[in-house]
């Protein structure tokens, strides 16, 4: 667990809030309802961008701020400000103090403390100077255009943030905690004199900039752009209609955490509105199909050693064996569905209010070997890489765009395909599945998850799957 120590230095040494006045404060303001918390927040970003050979961006921002919450039921105040003063948590707490139940309310139990520390509490800003950062970028650039005549256009950027969050809650209980992430991402456009395609490849996590500087490691990050962009010059017009589609391993899964995971969030399913709404304990996925949200991998993007209301991270299953067990939750839906938060809780920042977030959503490993998968499909899809999407959940419909796809002939990988758009429904495609393979592997840490206008880093993960019945949307009539 991050030291509060250094964490009260922060926000009670550096600022004019002093600790027991601000109790005081917090439990006169949450006096009568059933929970809530003054969640406090430092935060340092910044971020580069180099292209045309040239470093266009440089930016560096602190902010810092407060939300206090006030829950009584169904209702919520909130109030919040980027004054860390004594005089600005009183003005927020006139405001949330209204919220409160009839009968006075019970303020519920804080979480309970845990030791975990899933990443390092450094600064990722302070331990890489600026001029090391700016080289890594051009290096990046220029290794990018060596590597072939084709390439038109580099675009680097590199991003990080070092987050420091504290909660108090009602009778002085404190926790904290202290977030690094970092990512680096490289996009390569190459053009053979008719055609243009474009191909990236990102990576990211709680850790420093010291590993991209490894050769090794932005390398990668530039021969896989590449690899992409010459494959799309090559790709012929993807096949359309209904057929097998064979999802890759690893970023994939950003199809499972739209169109499935979602509609696992406690909020949408307590108020109805999620097509997995009032299945607890039913069958709604083949018996291979196991899904769980873990926010305890260490140093991964959408993990977290607590979450934005003070509860430790699990390992939540969510369907099991093919079985709907759980639904990841905060506190307050949580409460109202008569069940404990998962660690689920999760904000933008400060000035938002938390709710049922994913962190990394994972469908765990089967049997099977991904190449006897691949041999057992006569006429489909290999769907490998994965851009944009959409999904509603209150029926499971997706829209999803493959960013790198090939056509499957007779269980081979044939020609790369260009075009080619998924569609289907979530909960119809977990019952489709008809193989898990044995490769389970996570994705390079590039997620951001959006809900409610809200933003919050997260992650994925999968294994080689086989569906059966998807519909593919291309240009070229199937067979």
């Amino acid at each position: 667990m991050t030291d509060i120590a250094r964490l009260n230095k922060l926000f009670f040494d550096n600022t004019d809030l002093d600790q027991t006045r601000l109790e005081s404060v917090v439990d006169d303001a949450l006096a009568g309802s059933d929970d809530g918390e003054l969640f406090l927040e430092y935060k340092q970003s910044e971020s580069f961008s180099f292209d045309d050979s040239k470093l266009k961006a440089a930016s560096f921002d602190t902010s810092q701020g407060f939300g206090l919450r006030a829950v009584a039921g169904e209702c919520t105040g909130y109030g919040h400000a980027s004054e860390l003063s004594e005089a600005a948590v009183r003005r927020a707490g006139n405001t949330v103090k209204t919220v409160k139940t009839g009968a006075g309310g019970v303020m519920a139990s804080a979480p309970p403390t845990t030791n975990q520390q899933l990443y390092s509490d450094a600064n990722p800003l302070q331990q890489v100077p600026f001029e090391k950062k700016v080289k890594l970028l051009q290096e990046i650039d220029a290794y990018a255009r060596a590597k072939d005549p084709q390439v038109q256009q580099v675009m680097a950027s590199l991003t990080g943030n070092w987050q420091a969050v504290e909660i108090l809650r009602a009778g002085g209980e404190l926790t904290g905690d202290i977030r690094p992430l970092v990512r680096l991402s490289v996009s390569v456009v190459v053009s053979d004199g008719d055609n243009m395609e474009s191909g990236s490849y990102g990576s990211g996590g709680r850790f420093s900039y010291k590993s991209f500087l490894q050769e090794d490691t932005w390398q990668k990050h530039v021969d896989e752009a590449y690899r992409q962009a010459k494959i799309l010059l090559e790709a012929e017009p993807a096949p359309a209609g209904e057929m097998q589609v064979v999802l890759g391993s690893g970023w994939p899964g950003i199809l499972l955490h739209e169109a499935i995971g979602h509609g696992l969030e406690g909020d949408f399913n307590r108020k109805g509105t999620s097509v997995f709404s009032g299945l607890m304990g039913e069958r709604v996925a083949a018996p291979s199909v196991t899904v769980v949200d873990d926010g305890t991998i260490g140093n991964r993007r959408g993990s977290l050693s607590i979450d934005d209301e003070g509860t430790p991270t699990q390992c939540t299953t969510l369907i099991e064996n093919g079985i709907l067990v759980g639904y990841m939750q905060d506190r307050t839906n949580a409460k109202l569905m008569g069940t404990d938060s998962t660690g689920n809780g999760r904000r933008q920042s400060f000035a938002h209010q938390p709710m049922p977030r994913m962190r990394n959503t994972i469908m765990q490993a089967g049997n099977e070997n991904p190449q006897d998968i691949i041999n057992s499909v006569k006429n489909g899809l290999y769907a490998v890489n994965f851009g944009g999407g959409q999904v509603d959940i209150t029926n499971g419909k997706f829209v999803f765009s493959a960013s790198e796809a090939y056509k499957i002939d007779n269980g081979k990988i044939g020609a790369p395909v260009k075009g080619a758009t998924l569609i289907g429904s979530g909960f119809e495609v977990l019952k489709n599945v008809k193989a898990v393979g044995n490769d389970m592997e996570l994705d390079p840490g590039i997620g951001t998850c959006g809900k409610n206008g809200q933003g919050v880093p997260v992650g994925v993960g999968q294994p080689t799957l086989l569906i059966d019945g998807l519909t593919v949307g291309g240009t070229e009539a199937g067979d």
